[in-house]
């Protein structure tokens, strides 16, 4: 109850200089979703003008399954330390800048592999970019949980989310600009000297290494015992709060965004077939499209704020199954840029708000004592199911056709508001009764000053 006056207090714009975390968590984000595009938009680009056939683009999309099984060897990052580094730069900047200096090693593996006659070789330097950028996300997701206070998640998830949007067009329409003038080499090569910017972030910030009360270890108890522990003590923490309910919630997770990972793989592919060059490509969907994301972003924070959590994710669900509808006219149409920008349009837009709200959804249902863990738990899951199936989507296109497919993509978003409907507030319920321990727990990791509002347990999330 004692947060009640600070989150009354409206957003200044002096906030933003006045908490370094805000322009930290904004070089970190843009770290964080730089290498996303490079192993899958961007590269399946490089894959489609490199005349690859479409079934086997679609199966390069397993490439990036790292980014849903992190939830693997996240709690190996969240208990061990990277050494010599750790003890110099404390155990989150450690893991931060190791990961984001093999991020950009394995971006020049990529640079010099041509995928006509190295294609093994270019893939495998995916799949190591992936495994980097998804152990990068995890230590970056710990320290944001970290480094805030339940009232300052919103704002930080917004920041975020706005410095992986800039990721995005660097690693999309930058990219596809520096390809189309000086080639792929070129392209990926100042793509992994811009992992720099998250490297300097990482030095800068301040550690924020949550000191976590460890139970002693039982005698005769090996190192496998204390790492299954870590494992499963998250798992059976989220339980003890939400009970059977965390059956549903998991699965909603899975599925809210699995409309998007299926349509994903196949629209520069579409792009493609139907005759857009890269510097059109570029423009519309990289430059353009990324500033209707942000757009779409914002505008999801502003829902959080103004409806509450659970309203904002029922509409985040239909938002963001429904928009699929634009692709398949698009495929139905003629090759126009006007076409293509409508239909960017309204699936960046939404699919942007969607992402705000899930990671709102996924950050409130978090512990502060397992905050990387379940999180990564949870940002995983969302994705894993789309990536498993993403697959084969390339040999859906070739039997029923692009128009067709968008659609099957877009009916999949029914069973998602369903479980929105069934537990997200009972979900909200239950965090507003554990909310005064969990601020207690949080306090010591607020910097000094006034706090901002939150966004991510937004007023009438119960």
């Amino acid at each position: 109850m004692a947060n009640q006056p600070q989150a009354m207090r409206r957003f200044r714009l002096r906030d933003i200089v006045e908490d370094r975390r805000i322009v930290l968590m904004l070089a970190l984000g843009f770290s964080s979703g730089l290498p996303l595009l490079l192993v899958l938009g961007t590269f399946t680009l490089r894959l489609a003008f490199s005349d690859i056939d479409v079934r086997a683009i679609g199966l390069f999309s397993y490439v990036a399954l790292p980014y849903s099984l992190k939830f693997l060897w996240a709690p190996a990052i969240d208990r061990l330390n990277v050494p010599v580094l750790s003890a110099r730069l404390g155990r989150r900047r450690a893991w931060m800048v190791t990961t984001q200096a093999a991020v950009a090693l394995c971006l020049t593996l990529m640079a010099f592999s041509d995928p006509k006659t190295n294609l093994a070789l270019l893939g495998l330097g995916a799949f190591l970019v992936a495994f980097c950028a998804a152990s990068q996300d995890v230590v970056i997701d710990g320290w944001r949980i970290d480094a805030a206070g339940s009232d300052f998640q919103g704002i930080l998830a917004a920041t975020s989310n706005l410095g992986y949007r800039l990721g995005l067009i660097t690693a999309g329409a930058g990219a596809l600009f520096i390809a189309s003038a000086g080639g792929w080499t070129l392209a990926y090569l100042i793509m992994a000297a811009l992992m720099l910017v998250g490297m300097i972030a990482a030095l800068l910030a301040p550690a924020f290494d949550r000191p976590r009360t460890v139970q002693a270890e039982t005698p005769g108890r090996s190192r496998f015992w204390s790492m299954r522990r870590a494992v499963l003590e998250p798992l059976t923490e989220l339980h003890s709060r939400f009970g059977g309910a965390l059956w549903g919630i998991l699965l909603l997770v899975a599925l809210f965004r699995l409309p998007d990972f299926l349509s994903g793989v196949m629209a520069s592919p579409l792009y493609r077939t139907l005759g857009f060059d890269l510097k059109e490509i570029a423009t519309v969907t990289k430059l353009y499209g990324i500033w209707v994301g942000i757009a779409g972003g914002f505008a999801g924070g502003w829902a959080l704020a103004r409806l509450g959590l659970f309203p904002t994710l029922l509409l985040g669900a239909f938002l963001a199954a429904s928009s699929h509808l634009a692709f398949a006219w698009l495929a139905a149409g003629a090759p126009e840029i006007w076409r293509l920008t409508v239909a960017i349009s309204i699936e960046n837009f939404c699919g942007s708000f969607a992402g705000i709200v899930l990671i709102a959804y996924m950050s409130s249902l978090t512990s502060p004592a397992y905050a990387a863990t379940q999180y990564a738990l949870f940002s995983s899951l969302y994705a894993l199911p789309g990536k498993l199936i993403a697959g084969s989507s390339g040999f859906v296109v070739a039997a029923i056709g692009y128009p067709a497919f968008f659609v099957m993509t877009s009916l999949v978003g029914i069973p998602v508001l369903v479980l929105c409907v069934a537990v997200g507030r009972r979900t909200g319920q239950a965090e507003a009764a554990a909310a005064p321990a969990r601020d207690a727990q949080e306090a010591g990791n607020r910097i000094p000053g006034p706090e901002l509002p939150t966004t991510a347990r937004a007023p009438g999330a119960a």
